[in-house]
C-alpha cells in the first residue's frame, strides 16, 4: 500500500489541467544583515503554499487524491478525494498578494525600504512550477527620540509613571507591532485609573524622518475626546468615572426586548450597597454575589476589577452566561457616574449521566457500568456536588491455581464537593476575596477483588486550586489527604503462601494509613490560538512538578505521647495500623518545536524520587515508581522494566518487585499530521527506575552514581494517533533497543525478536 501511495505521489500532476502548473515548491530567500527575519516566520504571510509533505519529501495526501479517477460518482473516487488533498494549482495573483504581504510584514518591523521580488522555474513536461520569494530587508529605521504630547499635566503624570515598562525606547527599531503594544498598555493603564471611555484609538504616533537618514523622531499624542463620531465638538479632556450603583439581574434573558432600566424583578434585595434583582428563583445567596463582585459603589472604574469579576463568576457551574454592562448617568464636578449591571443567566442545576464500558484484556472480557449525579448549586452558592457509583467485572482465564479469585471485581463510590471560592477558617473575608482559588472536598471508597487479594480503599482529601496568567500557571495545594487501605485475613494467608520471606511484598499488602500534604505546580507558555491569527507558535514548553510528604505530623504526635527509640522494629500506629512516613518529588519537562503546521519534534525529560524514613522503611506501593507502559519506555509493558538490572519474571507475585524509589526517563518524538484525523509518530525512549535501599528481593535495583547510566533501557517505535480535537486516541508499538536486565539479551537492536522485544500500547492523549 505504501509503495502504491509513493508511486501516485510521484505522479503528482495527474489531476493538473493542461496549461496549468502544480505549485511544487516555494522557497523564501532572505537578505537581512540584522537577522531579524527567518523563513519559518515569513512563510505564514504566503497566500499559496504547496501540498503538504510528510517527512519533508512525500506528498502523502496528494498521493491519496491522485489514486482517484475522473469519474466523481464512484465511491472509491469520492473517498480518495475526501481523505486526500487536491493539487495546489499555481495562481500568479496569489503569488503577487503573498509578495505584498511579505513586504508589509518587513515594513511593520521597521524596515521601511524593504523590497520583495519573485521568480519562477517551470517544468512544462511535468507541469510543475517552483516559486522563489527574494526578500531584501535593507537597513531598519531607528527611533532617535520620543516626545510625548499630552492634553494636560495629569495625563502626563499618569502615563509617564510607568514609562520604564514601555515596549518602545530610543534606540529600538520603528516596529509598528511594538507601537500598537504601547497603545494597548497605556489604554489599560488609564482604564484602570477611572477613564472608562478611553480607547487606544485616542493614541496616535507621528514619525518624522530626515531624507537620507535612518533615524526617526517619534511623537506620541493623546488626542482629546469628542461628543460625537463626526468629531465636530471637541471636549477639553478625558473624563474620569465613578461607580454609582451596582445592580445584579439574576435571570437575565437576552432574547427579551427590555431595557436594563425597565427590568421588572420579582424581588429586590439590598445587600452591602448593592442591589440584587431576583427573578422567580433566588438560586444564589446575596452574600455569594457580593463576595464575587469586585466592582464596588463609590470607587473609580477599573478594568482590572471588571476582569476579576468575570473570572470569579466564570467558576460558577450554575451560570450559563455572564455579562457586565455600564450605563453612564451624567457627571458631578467633572467626574462621570456609571451604573454597573451584572447580568447572570442560570443553567441546569442537576444532571444524571450513565456510562457503560466494555473491556478486552488479552482475551479476558469484562464490563463496567457507572452512574454520576451532579448538582451545581447544592447550597445556593454554586457549590457543585458530584456523586459517582461504579461497578466493574472481568472474567480471568489461564492458570489461576493458588489464587484467591478467578475474577476481577470492583465497586466504588466517589463523592466530591466543589466550592468556587477559597474556604478556610480563621481568615478574613477580605483576604478570601483576594485569593483567586477554588476549594474541593473529595471522599471515596472502593472494594476490589483481584486474583491475589481483596482490599478496601478509603480516601478523603481537601485541596485548593489556583489558575493564573490565562491558564498558563496552575497550582494545587492539598493540606490534607488521607488514604486508608484494609486487607482481610484471607489476603494475608495468601501472601504467607506465595512470598513468606518477601518483606517488600508483605508490606505492600498490609493494612496501611497515609496522611499526606502535597503541592502541584504546572506552567506552560502555550498561547491561546485565535482564529484570525495565522502565525504558528514555534516553541512550546511545559513544566510539571509535584511535591508531597506524609506522616510527619503523626510522627511528632506519636513521639510526644509515646516516645520509642526502637520505632523501626516496633513502629508507631494509628487506629492499630502502621502509618507511612516519606517525602516524594516528581517532575517533568517537555518541549515541542513546531517545524511547520503539520510537523513537530517533541522532547521530554522526567525525574522523580521518593524517600521513606522515620516510621517507614519502604514507600507505599501506590507511591512507588514503575517503568514501561504507554507513558514510559514504550518497548516494555507497564510494570515490566527495572528496577535497575533486575530481571522480572512477569508473574503475579513478581510485579510487586518491579517498582522503585527513583525514576528517570527521556524521550524524543517526531509527530506528523497525515490526513483526516490521522497522525504518525516516531519515537525513541530511554530510562529506568531504581531503589534507594538495597532490597534483597530486588537484586540489581540499587541506584549507583557510577553505574546507573549503564542501566538505562532504550526503545524505539512507531505510533498511529487519531486526533478528534477534543481527545486523542494513541496506538504505539515499541521495540527494545537496549535491555539492562541481567541474563537477557542486552542489545535487541542488533538481534531483534518480535515476540520477545515488542510491546503494543493503547492510550488517550499524547505521552507528554
Amino acid at each position: 500500500m505504501l509503495v502504491l501511495l509513493l508511486f501516485w505521489s510521484c505522479s503528482s500532476s495527474r489531476h493538473v489541467p493542461d496549461g496549468s502548473y502544480l505549485l511544487d515548491k516555494v522557497s523564501i530567500n532572505i537578505n537581512d544583515s540584522t537577522n531579524t527575519f527567518n523563513e519559518q516566520e515569513m512563510s505564514a504571510y504566503l497566500r499559496q503554499v504547496p501540498n503538504h509533505k510528510m517527512l519533508w519529501s512525500v506528498k502523502f495526501r496528494l498521493g491519496i487524491y491522485n489514486m482517484s479517477g475522473n469519474d466523481s460518482t464512484k465511491w472509491w473516487n469520492k473517498w480518495a478525494r475526501k481523505l486526500g488533498e487536491a493539487p495546489v494549482i499555481f495562481d500568479s495573483t496569489l503569488m503577487e498578494a503573498g509578495s505584498e504581504q511579505l513586504r508589509k510584514a518587513m515594513v511593520n518591523r521597521g524596515f521601511l525600504e524593504a523590497t520583495v521580488t519573485t521568480d519562477t522555474l517551470k517544468d512544462d513536461r511535468k507541469k510543475k512550477i517552483q516559486v522563489n520569494y527574494n526578500l531584501n530587508a535593507g537597513e531598519p529605521h531607528i527611533i532617535n527620540s520620543i516626545d510625548y504630547n499630552f492634553p494636560d499635566s495629569l495625563f502626563r503624570a499618569l502615563v509617564m509613571s510607568d514609562s520604564t515598562s514601555f515596549p518602545i525606547q530610543p534606540g529600538d527599531p520603528l516596529d509598528r507591532n511594538a507601537l500598537d503594544m504601547q497603545r494597548e498598555l497605556i489604554t489599560m493603564l488609564l482604564r484602570n485609573k477611572g477613564y472608562y471611555n478611553f480607547a487606544k484609538e485616542f493614541i496616535t504616533f507621528n514619525a518624522d524622518t530626515t531624507e537620507g537618514s535612518k533615524l526617526v523622531d517619534l511623537t506620541m499624542t493623546l488626542n482629546p475626546p469628542y461628543k460625537n463620531t463626526s468629531g465636530s465638538t471637541e471636549l477639553p479632556s478625558h473624563e474620569k468615572y465613578l461607580i454609582r450603583n451596582v445592580r445584579f439581574i439574576t435571570d437575565y434573558d437576552a432574547a427579551k426586548d427590555e431595557t436594563l432600566q425597565t427590568y421588572q424583578a420579582s424581588d429586590t434585595v439590598y445587600y452591602k450597597g448593592m442591589t440584587i434583582l431576583y427573578g422567580d428563583n433566588k438560586y444564589l445567596r446575596p452574600s455569594v454575589l457580593y463576595e464575587n463582585c469586585f466592582i464596588q459603589p463609590g470607587e473609580e472604574f477599573r478594568q482590572s476589577e471588571v476582569d476579576r469579576t468575570y473570572q470569579a463568576f466564570s467558576r460558577f457551574g450554575i451560570l450559563k452566561f455572564i455579562n457586565i454592562r455600564f450605563v453612564p448617568q451624567g457627571s458631578i464636578d467633572n467626574v462621570g457616574l456609571l451604573d454597573a449591571y451584572v447580568l447572570l443567566t442560570p443553567g441546569k442545576s442537576q444532571s444524571v449521566e450513565l456510562q457503560l464500558e466494555g473491556t478486552n484484556s488479552e482475551g479476558d472480557l469484562g464490563m463496567a457500568a457507572s452512574a454520576t449525579y451532579t448538582h451545581r448549586n447544592i447550597a445556593k452558592g454554586s457549590e457543585t456536588l458530584t456523586a459517582k457509583v461504579r461497578g466493574a467485572y472481568e472474567s480471568l482465564s489461564g492458570d489461576l491455581d493458588g489464587l484467591l479469585h478467578n475474577r476481577y471485581m470492583e465497586y466504588s463510590l466517589d463523592l466530591g464537593l466543589h466550592f468556587p471560592k477559597f474556604k478556610a477558617p480563621f481568615l478574613s473575608d477580605r483576604f478570601k476575596r483576594r485569593i483567586n482559588a477554588t476549594s474541593e472536598l473529595n471522599v471515596s471508597m472502593s472494594y476490589q477483588e483481584r486474583p491475589e487479594y481483596t482490599r478496601i480503599i478509603s480516601t478523603a482529601g481537601w485541596s485548593y486550586k489556583w489558575i493564573y496568567n490565562k491558564n498558563r500557571n496552575r497550582y494545587v495545594l492539598t493540606p490534607i489527604d488521607i488514604n486508608y487501605v484494609y486487607l482481610p485475613e484471607s489476603t494475608n494467608n495468601f501472601i504467607d503462601q506465595i512470598a513468606p520471606d518477601n518483606p517488600l511484598l508483605r508490606y505492600s499488602y498490609e493494612d496501611h494509613f497515609i496522611m499526606r500534604t502535597g503541592f502541584t505546580f504546572y506552567h506552560s507558555n502555550k498561547k491561546t490560538e485565535l482564529p484570525w491569527n495565522k502565525s504558528i507558535q514555534r516553541d512550546i514548553y511545559t513544566i510539571r512538578a509535584n511535591f508531597e510528604f506524609a506522616g510527619n505530623l503523626l510522627f511528632a504526635i506519636s513521639n510526644i505521647l509515646e516516645h520509642r527509640s526502637n520505632y523501626r522494629e516496633d513502629p508507631y500506629k494509628v487506629f492499630g495500623i502502621r502509618y507511612s512516613q516519606y517525602v516524594k518529588l516528581n517532575s517533568d519537562f517537555s518541549f515541542i518545536r513546531m517545524l511547520d503546521y503539520r510537523n513537530s519534534l517533541a522532547f521530554h525529560v522526567g525525574f522523580g524520587i521518593g524517600y521513606p524514613y522515620g516510621n517507614s522503611y519502604v514507600l507505599p506501593f501506590e507511591k512507588r515508581f514503575y517503568g514501561g507502559g504507554a507513558n514510559g519506555v514504550r518497548g516494555w509493558d507497564v510494570r515490566t522494566l527495572g528496577p535497575g538490572s533486575y530481571p522480572g519474571s512477569n508473574s503475579v507475585s513478581d510485579f510487586i518487585n518491579q517498582c522503585g524509589d527513583i525514576r528517570f526517563d527521556m524521550s524524543v518524538e517526531y509527530r506528523a499530521k497525515l490526513f483526516w484525523v490521522l497522525e504518525l509518530g516516531a519515537f525513541i525512549d530511554a530510562g529506568n527506575i531504581w531503589t534507594i535501599h538495597n532490597y534483597s528481593n530486588q537484586p540489581g535495583g540499587l541506584f549507583r552514581f557510577n553505574s546507573f547510566y549503564k542501566q538505562l533501557a532504550a526503545a524505539y517505535g512507531l505510533g498511529l494517533r487519531f486526533d478528534f480535537t477534543y481527545f486523542l486516541l494513541r496506538f504505539d508499538m515499541g521495540m527494545k533497543a537496549h535491555n539492562p536486565a541481567m541474563g537477557q539479551e542486552p542489545w535487541p537492536l542488533i538481534h531483534p525478536r518480535w515476540g520477545r522485544d515488542s510491546s503494543f500500547h493503547f492510550s488517550i492523549g499524547y505521552p507528554f
